[in-house]
């Protein structure tokens, strides 16, 4: 009997409404297949397997979310109870995750404008900093320092956004950064399709990272890769630090 993709039988059978929502069902924990959770979206079962999905709706409003839970649980982060600041908002991904993870409050910064997601915009619990270029972010903007941060930004090195975030951490808080090879290595290093194949550029970028963020004052206590929306994409990786 054939095999297939979780991801695929839950679009082929309507569970899910394309392959890339399936995988945030499944990153999310919400799928079984005779009863038993599966794991990861590129598991394979027989055609006629009996498929649940134990949810109403997408746990998340984008794939972002899906992401950041895998590193909380693998990274074993503790979001109950924290302040966090969410650098890169866009749709919110990333805040739905901490939402749905406890956190008390959750301040949204994100250079541009009228992303974040209807829903998280009216929770009481988002505090929205729309149009602010987080290189430049003051102390006063924020009126607190954080618990966590968390950064998911894109088209620009996380060397020009750390050093503004990290004044804004507690002493005892934790940053949370998705490292972005194809926005590290430089142009010239960028493959076709904007991936980047090489290896050892990936992993001289997890290095220089780590040593950049040493530099001010953070120490790398955990490492994972990001789980990717498509196979295509390009491999990125959680790095979790403490002052």
């Amino acid at each position: 009997m054939a095999r297939q993709r979780i991801d695929i039988l839950l679009a082929q059978r309507d569970l899910a409404e394309s392959r890339e929502k399936a995988k945030i069902l499944v990153m999310a924990g919400a799928v079984y297949v005779e009863g038993q959770r599966v794991a990861k979206p590129d598991q394979r079962f027989d055609d006629d397997a009996k498929l649940e999905v134990r949810t109403g709706a997408l746990p998340f409003v984008s794939f972002g979310g899906a992401k950041l839970k895998h590193a909380v649980d693998n990274l074993r982060i503790t979001v109950y109870g924290k302040t966090a600041l969410d650098i890169g908002s866009s749709t919110g991904g990333f805040v739905d995750c901490l939402l749905q993870s406890g956190a008390a409050r959750v301040y949204a910064v994100d250079v541009g404008t009228h992303q974040l997601h209807e829903r998280l915009r009216g929770d009481p619990r988002v505090i929205l900093l729309e149009g602010i270029n987080a290189r430049y972010l003051k102390s006063e903007q924020i009126g607190e320092k954080v618990d966590l941060v968390t950064v998911d930004v894109s088209f620009i090195s996380l060397k020009k956004i750390l050093p503004a975030v990290v004044p804004l951490l507690n002493d005892d808080g934790v940053l949370v950064t998705l490292v972005k090879p194809q926005f590290e290595v430089g142009r010239y290093h960028v493959g076709k399709g904007g991936i980047v194949k090489d290896s050892e550029r990936i992993n001289a970028v997890i290095e220089n990272t780590k040593s950049f963020g040493e530099s001010l004052g953070l120490r790398p206590v955990g490492m994972v890769e990001a789980p990717r929306e498509k196979e295509r994409k390009n491999r990125e990786y959680f790095i979790t630090w403490e002052r």
